[in-house]
């Protein structure tokens, strides 16, 4: 018999430094370890485990997750009903505003072990068809050409028939015929993470469709929506808005000037806000996809069980680890195999179980 919803709930928090198998380049930096903050709950019975995995980029870092914390888990145990989580959700913003990563991994914790109490994953709870959800793209990141085709053929021939290619660093030509010719057939789409001019974009898209690409994700700074739809309007393939979206609130503001819009619990703060905004840009007219940070599976577990409701999929963050001490939903080849396990909760447990 599970406990009742009013015995009490525990709480605790550690960090978790994460070697990347290699060193991880985008057009802001580059990443060598993965710092994220692993959150449990508990209600005697169950745990349910989450984790955020801040970026300095939306104003957190791990030391701004382990300082909030105690405030939001206090919270937590404070209602001590781990089914409320809209009153929970509610009193951790008033508490703290923003700090998206940190109320995300609180979330996906009492979301996990909601789940696990109604012994069902967090699909079937939200009533979700696992088979909708699309095949996830691998991320390869900016380096040498030479080094960024291995890179892109040993992803292939490991099953990934779609990437993401990281530009924004210089020779971004070069560097995209390098992904294209180590990957002739996979479906790629770039992401230069406003690292471009609106003009410096439109002139290198011709290139970009010249190599199939699907879309081009951020090519101008977050703030620049006309710079936006600039390239969309004049550019030769569909735009994608990322850092320019952080919640459904956001949406409004760039569907008329992109195609698709990206939304990650990391910075959106929890699960429910991560829906809310594919939701709503699919009432814009957008599709939706839905990314991650650099994430144990801790994390991106729970994302898994929200793909169904996006267009595409972009969640290889834990795939970019040297060794996660979670194994969660299986991913071969990108393909989310929700399905492939009947592990209540997100699916998430400790790799060594």
């Amino acid at each position: 018999m599970a406990p009742n919803a009013d015995d009490g709930l525990d709480t605790d928090f550690e960090r978790l430094s994460l070697p990347l198998a290699d060193p991880f380049t985008i057009a802001r930096g580059t990443t060598e370890t993965a710092e994220n903050v692993l959150v449990r709950i508990s209600d005697g019975t169950y745990e349910g485990i989450g984790a955020a995995a801040p970026s300095s980029y939306y104003g957190e870092t791990p030391e701004t997750v382990e300082a909030v914390l105690p405030d939001l888990l206090g919270v937590v145990e404070a209602v001590g009903d781990l089914h409320a989580r809209q009153r929970i959700e509610r009193e951790t913003r008033e508490v703290l505003g923003r700090n998206p990563a940190a109320r995300a991994a609180v979330d996906i914790a009492l979301a996990d072990l909601a789940a696990k109490r109604l012994d069902v994953p967090l699909y079937r709870q939200w009533g979700l068809d696992p088979a909708e959800a699309p095949i996830s793209s691998f991320s390869i990141g900016s380096a040498d050409p030479d080094e960024m085709r291995a890179k892109a053929g040993r992803a292939v021939a490991e099953g990934y028939s779609v990437l993401k290619v990281k530009l924004g660093t210089g020779r971004d030509a070069e560097r995209l015929a390098a992904v294209r010719e180590g990957a002739p057939e996979a479906r790629i789409r770039v992401d230069a993470n406003g690292a471009w001019t609106p003009a410096e974009a439109v002139a290198k898209t011709d290139a970009l469709a010249a190599h199939g690409v699907e879309f081009l994700e951020q090519p101008v700074p977050a703030d620049d929506v006309d710079g936006l739809r600039h390239v969309r309007e004049h550019g030769a393939v569909p735009v994608a808005a990322d850092e320019s979206v952080e919640t459904a609130a956001d949406v409004a503001r760039v569907a008329d000037a992109v195609d698709v819009v990206v939304a990650k619990v990391q910075k959106c703060g929890s699960l429910r806000a991560t829906r809310e905004v594919a939701a709503v840009a699919h009432a814009h007219g957008c599709e939706a996809m839905l990314g991650c940070m650099v994430e144990s599976d801790a994390a991106i577990a729970a994302s898994c069980h929200l793909a169904p409701l996006f267009d595409y999929v972009d969640l290889d963050g834990s795939l970019l680890l040297a060794a996660d001490p979670f194994d969660g939903v299986p991913m071969p080849g990108g393909d989310i195999d929700l399905a492939a396990t009947d592990r209540p909760g997100t699916g998430a447990i400790e790799a060594d179980d």
